[in-house]
Formats: C-alpha cells, sequence, structure tokens
C-alpha cells in the first residue's frame, strides 16, 4: 500500500512551537533567571533552601491566590481594581462580626463569602449592564470600600483596627484550615501555600478542560461573536467578577485569622500586584489569551523578589522599580514569544 503524500502547505507541529505558544513560557524562563539571580547574590545562603523558599512562597501565596482569578477575569476581557481593599473588607467585616456580633468563626466565614460574592455579582452586573469599561466601575468600588473600610471601622472601634478575633468559638479550627503552618523539610511553610497551589489546578482544569473556560476565552476575544456563536457572554463575565471578588475575600480571612486582626488599609494598592502578576504570567491586557499557571508563576516572581532582594543586601527602596522592571520585560518576553510562536505556524 502507497504512502499518503506530505502537503508542503502543511509544517509539523514541533515540541519547541508548542512551548512558545504556551501564555506561561516567557513567564517560566523568567522565573527560572530570577531564581538563579537571587540565588548567585543571596548571602545568607537560604534564598534556595527549604528556609528560603517557605519565606518566599510565603508572600507569592496570597498574591497568587488572588492573581489566578483576575487572570481568569483579564481572560474574559475585564479588570478588577476593588480586589484589594476587599482583602481588608474581609478581614474587618470577620473580625466585626465575631467581636461586635458574637458570631462564631464559620459563620462570620460564611457571611464575608457571601458578601464578597455579592459585591463581585454588582461590579459584573454594572459592567454589562450599562456599557462601562470595568476599570470605571471597579475603581468606584474600590473607593466606595476604602471609605466604607475606614469610617465604619472608626465608628464601631474608635480606631483604625479590628482585633480579637481569636476569642471567636471554633477559631482553633478555623485556623488550622486557613492560617496554620506546616513543616516540610525542616522549614515551616504557611497553609496558603497549598491553598494557592491546589486553587491554581482547579482554575487551570476550569479554563483547560470545561465548557466554562472555552467561554471565558470567547468573551475575552471576541464578545460578539461569542454572542452570535451562543455563549453566555453576560452571565460568564459576572460569574468571573464574583469569583475574583470571592478568591480576595478568602485571602482576607487568611489573613485575619493569621494576624488576629485587620488594620483598615489592608491590601489597599495590592490590585496592582495581582494583575502585574498576570500579566507576566502571559496574560494579554486585552483578552482573550493566559492562564491561570502563568499567573502563579507571575506571584512567585514577585515573592522571589520581595525576598531576594533583602537576602542580597540590595537597598529595598529598589524593589519596586525592580518589580516594574519585570513587568515590562515580561510584556516583552511575551510578545517575542507571541510573534516567534506564529512565524512557527506560518512556515
Amino acid at each position: 500500500m502507497s504512502e499518503v503524500a506530505k502537503d508542503e502547505r502543511v509544517k509539523s507541529n514541533t515540541v519547541l512551537n508548542k512551548m512558545l505558544r504556551r501564555p506561561e513560557f516567557g513567564a517560566l524562563l523568567g522565573a527560572l533567571a530570577i531564581f538563579t539571580l537571587f540565588t548567585s547574590f543571596d548571602t545568607t545562603g537560604n534564598f534556595g533552601q527549604p528556609g528560603g523558599i517557605a519565606g518566599w512562597t510565603d508572600i507569592a501565596a496570597p498574591i497568587g491566590i488572588i492573581a489566578v482569578f483576575v487572570a481568569l477575569l483579564m481572560i474574559g476581557g475585564e479588570f478588577d481594581l476593588s480586589t484589594g481593599v476587599m482583602v481588608g473588607t474581609a478581614g474587618l467585616l470577620t473580625g466585626m462580626l465575631v467581636t461586635q456580633l458574637g458570631l462564631d468563626i464559620w459563620s462570620s466565614i460564611v457571611i464575608v463569602l457571601l458578601f464578597s460574592l455579592v459585591v463581585g455579582f454588582v461590579n459584573g452586573w454594572l459592567v454589562v449592564k450599562t456599557g462601562l469599561p470595568s476599570f470605571i466601575v471597579t475603581l468606584a468600588t474600590f473607593f466606595v470600600l476604602r471609605g466604607a473600610n475606614l469610617a465604619v471601622t472608626k465608628e464601631i472601634t474608635g480606631t483604625v483596627r479590628v482585633s480579637g478575633t481569636e476569642k471567636a468559638v471554633n477559631f482553633e479550627q478555623a485556623e488550622a484550615l486557613f492560617a496554620t503552618k506546616i513543616e516540610i523539610l525542616g522549614a515551616n511553610f504557611q497553609i496558603t501555600i497549598f491553598w494557592w497551589l491546589a486553587l491554581t489546578l482547579i482554575a487551570t482544569w476550569v479554563l483547560t478542560r470545561t465548557k466554562f473556560g472555552n467561554w471565558i476565552f470567547a468573551a475575552g476575544g471576541d464578545a460578539n461573536a461569542a454572542r452570535n456563536a451562543g455563549v453566555p457572554v453576560a452571565r460568564t463575565k459576572i460569574i468571573l467578577f464574583m469569583m475574583t471578588s470571592g478568591s480576595a475575600a478568602l485571602v482576607g480571612i487568611m489573613l485575619v485569622l493569621r494576624l488576629k486582626g485587620m488594620q483598615a488599609g489592608q491590601g489597599v494598592g495590592m490590585e496592582f500586584f495581582y494583575i502585574i502578576a498576570a500579566v507576566v504570567g502571559g496574560t494579554l491586557l486585552t483578552g482573550g489569551k493566559g492562564s491561570a499557571i502563568g499567573a502563579s508563576i507571575g506571584a512567585a516572581v514577585m515573592g522571589m523578589a520581595y525576598i531576594g532582594i533583602p537576602f542580597a543586601l540590595w537597598d529595598s527602596d529598589w524593589l519596586f522599580t525592580f518589580l516594574g522592571a519585570i513587568l515590562f520585560t515580561a510584556v516583552l518576553i511575551n510578545s517575542f514569544v507571541g510573534k516567534a510562536s506564529l512565524r512557527g505556524r506560518k512556515k
């Protein structure tokens, strides 16, 4: 039997081209380079050891938990600038429900999570119904929550802080689930790291193996075409806003359990860190492309920077300059990698 002639116009899909088309490929290269950099300049000898890894992953985990869902929202074509302040809102509300109303910790956690989902629903509903940019809608939510956090906290407690969360009924149970440490290889790793990894895997499965994941890519790629194809764009975006707000509330709950209290300004400004982590991980600002794994790698890069700079005895005042350089470099790398993969596909 004769062999079927191969069409010269069809080029085999090489392993390199497959890797180049992965959104997180550039971020992985960058993370390895930064890990090597700080390991080389580390003056303590601990950066690459279990203790050092526990340190920078502790910084990266709360960023990564939220960045994963921020990435999904950005893939869907939207932004949420209220995630940072929602962290503080969730922590303050948890503390007030416990200290002012006497609720047990589990009831407080459920109420706070439901509250965050309502806020996310309102954000999403306003975006899809009014047609206003999500940047404007969620920026308004940011200011509303930030003002409420400060004003309500001062009115109720007389200070800008809520404390005494550890007095709640069943506090130890919640602490064991959300804020304890686990010893591995002689180092104490925060349990938030395992939440981060688990949620990254779940988000990756949703994005790559479910119909909802296809809807996310379609909604962010071309919303009008997606609607014409039967994709429920409005519902998809509202759910994404709810997931993003819920992830921020989860981090707020973890922090208030860990710190036994919460400042009114907690989380403010961190919303840009979540977006940076997503972009460093290969998520396009224009939507339609990205990955949860990439966002987690971006968060890991930020965690390494936070710990690596003082370990190298560099001036910590340059931290944000370093992060800005990472962001710019990541965008350039992602652009180059994307163009390279397209050239490979056209040959």
